[in-house]
Formats: C-alpha cells, sequence, structure tokens
C-alpha cells in the first residue's frame, strides 16, 4: 500500500466544545466591574438595558449548569469561577461579550459551550472568572434556535454543489433532519449526534465515514467566527485562510464558530449493517487497511462505512450494542477463538435504496468474500439510513432509563501510527486493560490524505 493511504488508528471518540476565548475584560462602563466581588452587579449592569437580544443568567441553577460536563471527571470550578451564563438571542450577542472582554482592564474568561461534552471541564472558565456563551441552549433550544437561524439548504450551490448554513450550537441531529426535508445529508458523522456542529468542528469530528470522506472539519466550506478580540470575521480557503484551519480542530483557542456552511450529498435511503469478528489483530488490522484502500473506487466496490472495536471482557460482546445481536445466541469467546481473552469487531456499512436494492446482496457478498473474518460470525442488519445514524441515542435514552447516563465519563482518543498497532495491541488491550474495562474501545481507520 502506497504512503498516502497508510493506516491511522483513532482509539475511541470524543467532542469537546470550545475551550476559553479570551481572559480579558467588560464595555467602558463595566471596565471597574470585579468579577470576584461584584457578582450581584452583574445582573444590575446587564439586566433590563437592552444590552443583549438574548439573556443573561446568573441564576445558580444555571451557573451549576454549566458547571457540569459529560465526563462528569472534574470538580465543580475551582481555579475557575462561572459568573454568568449567556444565551445568545443573536449573532452579535456573541460579538459584545467577547468584545466586552477583550476591551477592559479587568479580566474575566469568555468559554463557549456546546452540548457540554467535554469531558474535563474545558468549556467553562479556567483560568479566571468568567462567562460561559451557551451555544446550544438546550435547556431551550427551540427558542434560541428560531432566534438566532435556521438551518438554511442550498440545492446545487454552483461549484460547491448543494450545502447547508447552520448555526455553530445546532445540534447535528437538527442539521440531519433539516437537509433530509430535501434529500440531502453531510457527509461525514460522528457517531452520536446530540453534538454541536461547533463542537464537532472545533475538534474534528471522526466517525465511520472519515476514511472516505475525511473527518467533519474536511467537508466544511465556510464558517463565520468571532476572534477574541470580537472581530466577526467569514472565513474559508480563499478568504482569512489561516483563521479558517486555526478554527477547524483548534479546540476553540482561536475564536467562537457561530456559523459553518456544510458540504452535502444525496441521502442514501438504508443501510445494510453488518459486524463479524477476528480473533487474529493482524487479520484485523489487514482487513480495515484493505477496505479503507478502496475509497476511491465506485459506490458497489467498497463499503460507506468501516469502523471496528476491541472486546477485552466476555459480557461486553452481549451487551455492547447489544441489539445487534441476538440474545437467544449469545456469543463465547471460547467460541470464536479468541487469542488471550480479546477479540476484535469490524463494524461496515452499505448505502443503497430502491434503484440499487436489487443488487446489494451480490455487491456486499462480494465485498465480503475478500475478508478474512471467523466465517460463523457473520451479522447483518438492514435499518433506515436515519436509524443507523442515531443509533447511539437509543443505547443513551436506555442508559438514561436505568439512571446509568449522568456517571463519569473517562476517555481518551489517541492516533496509533499503523507501524506501532501491533505493539498497542499487545501492550494495551492485552496487557493493562486485561478484561478490566467496560467501556467501548472503537478503532477507525484513517487515511492519511483525508
Amino acid at each position: 500500500m502506497n504512503s498516502s493511504n497508510d493506516l491511522e488508528l483513532l482509539l475511541l471518540t470524543l467532542v469537546i466544545f470550545a475551550g476559553s476565548i479570551s481572559t480579558v475584560g467588560f464595555p467602558m462602563e463595566f471596565v471597574q466591574l470585579d468579577l470576584d466581588h461584584d457578582h450581584d452587579n452583574l445582573d444590575r449592569l446587564m439586566f433590563g438595558r437592552g444590552f443583549f437580544d438574548g439573556s443573561l443568567t446568573v441564576d445558580p441553577a444555571d451557573l451549576h449548569q454549566a458547571s457540569v460536563d459529560f465526563g462528569g471527571l472534574t470538580p465543580l470550578p475551582s481555579q475557575g469561577k462561572i459568573m454568568a451564563v449567556l444565551r445568545p438571542g443573536s449573532v452579535n450577542d456573541v460579538v459584545k461579550m467577547v468584545k466586552t472582554a477583550y476591551v477592559s482592564r479587568r479580566g474575566f474568561a469568555v468559554s463557549a459551550r456546546g452540548h457540554g461534552h467535554s469531558t474535563n471541564g474545558q468549556a467553562r472558565p479556567y483560568s479566571a472568572p468568567g462567562v460561559v456563551i451557551e451555544m446550544s441552549n438546550y435547556n431551550d433550544h427551540e427558542t434560541v434556535m428560531m432566534m438566532i437561524m435556521k438551518p438554511n439548504v442550498v440545492i446545487d450551490g454552483g461549484d460547491r454543489g448543494s450545502y447547508v448554513d447552520v448555526w455553530g450550537g445546532e445540534l447535528w441531529i437538527d442539521v440531519l433532519k433539516a437537509s433530509l426535508e430535501y434529500g440531502l445529508a453531510p457527509k461525514s458523522w460522528t457517531d452520536y449526534l446530540y453534538l454541536s456542529v461547533g463542537g464537532t468542528l472545533s475538534n474534528g469530528g471522526i466517525s465511520g465515514q472519515a476514511f472516505n470522506h475525511g473527518p467533519q472539519i474536511a467537508n466544511v466550506h465556510e464558517l463565520e467566527v468571532v476572534t477574541g478580540k470580537g472581530e466577526l470575521l467569514t472565513c474559508s480557503e480563499e478568504q482569512n485562510t489561516d483563521l479558517f484551519h486555526g478554527v477547524l480542530g483548534g479546540l476553540g483557542q482561536f475564536g467562537i464558530i457561530t456559523r459553518a456552511r456544510i458540504a452535502l450529498e444525496p441521502a442514501p435511503q438504508r443501510v445494510r449493517w453488518i459486524r463479524v469478528l477476528y480473533s487474529n489483530f493482524h487479520d484485523f488490522t489487514k482487513d480495515q487497511e484493505y477496505l479503507i484502500s478502496l475509497h476511491g473506487k465506485p459506490n458497489r466496490e467498497r463499503f460507506d462505512y468501516v469502523e471496528g472495536f476491541v472486546i477485552v471482557d466476555e459480557g461486553l460482546i452481549n451487551n455492547w450494542r447489544s441489539s445487534f445481536f441476538s440474545p437467544r445466541n449469545p456469543i463465547k469467546f471460547t467460541s470464536v477463538g479468541a487469542n488471550g481473552g480479546v477479540i476484535y469487531s469490524l463494524e461496515i456499512t452499505r448505502n443503497y435504496d430502491e434503484s440499487t436494492s436489487r443488487v446489494v446482496d451480490q455487491e456486499v457478498e462480494a465485498l465480503l468474500k475478500k475478508l478474512n473474518y471467523i466465517p460463523s460470525s457473520v451479522f447483518t442488519s438492514d435499518l433506515p439510513y436515519v436509524d443507523f445514524l442515531d443509533r447511539v441515542r437509543k443505547a443513551e435514552l436506555k442508559l438514561r432509563s436505568k439512571g446509568l447516563w449522568e456517571v463519569p465519563h473517562p476517555w481518551l482518543n489517541l492516533f496509533v501510527p499503523k507501524s506501532r498497532i501491533v505493539d498497542f495491541n499487545k501492550g494495551v488491550f492485552k496487557g493493562i486493560l486485561g478484561n478490566k474495562t467496560s467501556g467501548p474501545i472503537l478503532i477507525y481507520p484513517m487515511n492519511k490524505n483525508k
């Protein structure tokens, strides 16, 4: 395989929305405000004056909500103290808040928060007392989205094709719903759709489609960004290029994404979802490498989604995304010849619609014949495209019903080069982890040139 197709494996997935944007202060009448001592004056100075189109709250419940995140690993603010939460009613509200912080002599941090899926408190002020901008405002989601902007789908937008303009705090599930009204959908996804656009674009946005389309940040035509000085700038490959590439994957350190123009493609109707098992890590990675090398082939000669996960505990094979496997036919490590108590699962999909439904079985079978999985381990499912993209939501709702969602979620992302993945398997999967983990270990094969 040539160097352009060298494999990099990404372990696990996570999205974090913006970190601290600025650590300086408020407009002229606020210059003398000391956030350490004048907490009560925030209400006096900013409420009732029409300064913001949205609202600024100092309600303790709102401050607490902005202090917690999906990770649940960090104590409530100690270094950084959240003094207020801004729920913007317009792009100008974001501009005002950041510019106010920039021009003042006394400093406070401004931190943008999407859907709160950071794992270590990244979406709240750390270095100084400050304000959190709730970009998604999921407590009152519909109100904010109507006030700022709804997804605007443009069909056949010239050389760039179809695209959608969305607010940075929009959730991907809502982007999907809006684009599907036109028979279109974004090209690249994350496994979980209840994340903000600005959040995933500030990180990367990786899932099983990334080998073919690249991560989400590779499918953005244009951004609107509020910089650390409070400037509202449009950036793209042709305009403010350095800012464009700095913001995409920049962990929120170069600005707050207020609008993104995302590439769209025709949305398939259905998905053939296939999982196969491996006991041999070499065969597993070799097949992943082969499948992502087909990214330039016609649709009928490749899969649309390639992902894998590692199972180090026998219970997980029947519990992790257990809806895929039949509970009446549980899988045993011994039955698949697990080597060292570890097995590997390859997850692949083929998109299709009514016009290709008659040939999808033959095309899938032809691709599967070239793989070296355990023959008796093939599991297939057929479902609507939307249901496949939103599959993790069902697991979330199940965990929420059992009180198992609001718990700490330690999470780690690693890029591992192809040359070291065998060592990683031996030292980590079969060494450090053993059977001591109950969470998912995901492996995404990535083409470097994507």
